[in-house]
């Protein structure tokens, strides 16, 4: 039987009404999920509060709390984050950012502040020190002398390396020889103090590359006094020490590798004023990798050996 024509239209619409509103739904639907994603990706951990305090919405960071957050700085986790809160309409919205890079950046900044004021005070009497060694060592050689040379030289490295962490570096870059540092390299190790049997063999060839001289020679100094010290803690009495060069297409490659004692913890090994060492003061990687930054380079952990790879690029821009 056939509906009255005014029916008909009706249903017409009605069936018009629900298409419209499934169409509604998956708009809806469409944006709560780009809304959802939104969220999601923020770099804040977020929380939507209703007025009876419960949480309608959050993110996934947001599950790494559990606990929600009153403003204001706060440390969680051995992070820390600036919390901070707004309110629309009945509905209050929480956001916690990860600050632990600017609060580390600060210390950093504060502690090489210091570290530069000391270094100074010390710089010059640590200098006459060395020049009456000298004279004395002229006068009456003595092992013990010897000694006090090498920790003169030790502590000298240090002021250097601290000095040169908090001005910044800015490479004189010229044209050498890279076989011409080994024979640098060999006076630095007898100035360096250690017991046991060490082989250093070093494979420098005569090719010509563009850099500081006197930046990688202190790269490649950290690098053979930081294997030493390897060797001393490692439980055998005897070790070796290898520079061998490559290179590719981009880099001058030279490779450090040494047979002491692992890496305790690989992750904070170029972060400054941090060491597993008992002689180290934290500065002699950090400080390599911003030299080799400035060059334009990069340095690496070595996967075939115990060592590092040293990237110099064969093009570095003046």
């Amino acid at each position: 039987m056939e509906l009255p024509k005014n029916e008909q239209e009706l249903l017409k619409n009605l069936e018009t009404l629900i298409a419209q509103t499934y169409e509604v739904e998956k708009e809806f639907i469409e944006l709560k999920n780009i809304l959802n994603g939104v969220i999601e990706f923020l770099p804040q951990a977020l929380w939507v509060i209703n007025k009876e305090g419960e949480i309608i919405v959050k993110n996934s960071k947001a599950d790494e709390f559990d606990f929600i957050p009153q403003e204001g700085e706060i440390e969680f986790n051995n992070k820390y984050y600036l919390v901070q809160s707004s309110t629309i309409k009945d509905k209050k919205i929480i956001s916690a950012t990860d600050i632990t890079q600017q609060k580390r950046n600060e210390r950093l900044i504060a502690m090489g502040q210091m570290a530069a004021h000391l270094a100074h005070e010390i710089r010059n009497p640590i200098g006459s020190i060395a020049i009456l060694i000298s004279i004395l060592k002229k006068q009456c050689p003595s092992e013990l002398l010897d000694e006090m040379k090498s920790a003169i030289f030790r502590v000298e490295r240090i002021i250097k390396s601290t000095l040169l962490f908090s001005k910044g570096i800015q490479p004189k870059i010229k044209k050498f020889l890279l076989s011409e540092l080994k024979k640098e390299l060999e006076n630095s190790i007898k100035y360096y103090s250690y017991s046991k049997e060490i082989k250093f063999l070093f494979f420098l060839p005569d090719i010509e590359i563009e850099a500081d001289f006197d930046l990688i020679l202190l790269v490649l100094q950290n690098m053979i006094f930081n294997a030493i010290d390897a060797i001393e803690e490692d439980e055998n009495e005897e070790g070796i020490i290898e520079i061998l060069y490559q290179q590719n297409d981009k880099y001058h490659i030279i490779n450090v590798y040494d047979s002491g004692k692992d890496f305790e913890n690989p992750n904070i090994l170029f972060e400054p004023f941090k060491s597993t060492k008992t002689k180290g003061n934290g500065l002699g990687l950090a400080l390599s990798l911003e030299i080799l930054k400035a060059h334009e380079g990069k340095i690496e952990l070595a996967k075939e050996k115990k060592g590092f790879k040293i990237f110099i690029p064969k093009t570095i821009q003046k």
